[in-house]
């Protein structure tokens, strides 16, 4: 994928008005993860047609978009929409992990300007827990917006999980209002329409 370096803040934001969908790179130059993250956006495959701004920033260099955002820590993918900052995701990912990533953000965008009924998911993690990526990357796989709960760094929100659904283990997630225990495929796309 091409990825344009951007100077400053105010560059930032004449390159992104020209596109409905960005995403920019906050990375930091010589750390491993940062290298790690700018290898595996550079690797990412996206369809010709895709329709978006795709930029990266040095933060060692260019030391007002960081800040302007309150991002503390690099390398942190940001995504905008219509110039307005929407989500950030930390750290290194493979190449399918972004690229799905963007995938997901524009389809999203194509769903709500035909007006298809917007799923509601709320996915409940830890980072370590395999069965929990198996189930983002399906979700994102298949296009799905869905917000991810960390459920290791808030100890509220997995206090919360257990007094609803009387369950300790991950992932869980909430679909729609029904909740799903692990990674029951199955239910997961029958509850959100998915055909295969």
């Amino acid at each position: 994928m091409n990825i344009t370096e951007v100077q400053s803040h105010d560059q930032l934001l004449q390159l992104i008005k020209d596109y409905e969908r960005a995403f920019v790179l906050l990375y930091k130059k010589g750390t491993q993860n940062s290298e790690c993250a700018l290898k595996s956006m550079k690797n990412t495959e996206l369809p010709k047609e895709t329709e978006a701004g795709i930029y990266a920033a040095n933060v060692a260099e260019v030391r007002d978009i960081h800040t302007q955002y309150g991002i503390r820590s690099a390398p942190t993918l940001m995504r905008f929409e219509n110039g307005e900052f929407k989500s950030e995701v930390k750290g290194c990912h493979d190449p399918e992990y972004y690229g799905s990533l963007i995938r997901k953000s524009l389809f999203t965008a194509s769903d709500s300007r035909e007006g298809k009924k917007q799923n509601r998911v709320t996915v409940y993690s830890t980072p370590a827990c395999p069965h929990c990526n198996t189930l983002k990357s399906h979700l994102q796989h298949h296009g799905i917006t869905f917000r991810d709960i960390n459920v290791a760094a808030d100890q509220q929100k997995a206090q919360e999980l257990v007094r609803k659904t009387g369950q300790q283990g991950v992932p869980q997630a909430e679909i729609n209002g029904q909740w799903v225990l692990g990674f029951d495929k199955p239910k997961v796309n029958r509850l959100l329409g998915i055909e295969r």
